[in-house]
């Protein structure tokens, strides 16, 4: 079992996307994020990260999230780094 902390930057979805597409497509790169750094197929999104992502709404999903990515066989579960 492998465990990480990343902070994974938001900030390029909020300028570069349409205000009504933004929290699905910070969900959709946190995904991409992880995938890539744990070398992991499948991502799963904690109701409380994803809680945190759709707080504010669709506009505005924060700039930075902190998140804890522990990796068990191929599956990667992200939660809410406290």
């Amino acid at each position: 079992m492998e465990e990480r902390i990343y902070t994974i930057p938001l900030r390029d979805v909020i300028n570069k996307s349409v205000r009504n597409k933004r929290a699905p497509r910070a969900i959709k790169k946190i995904k991409r994020f992880l995938m890539r750094h744990m070398k992991a197929e499948i991502v799963k999104i904690d109701n409380e990260l994803n809680e945190k992502i759709w707080e504010r709404g669709i506009e505005k999903p924060p700039a930075r999230v902190r998140v804890k990515a522990v990796k068990k066989d191929n599956v990667v579960i992200a939660t809410l780094a406290e």
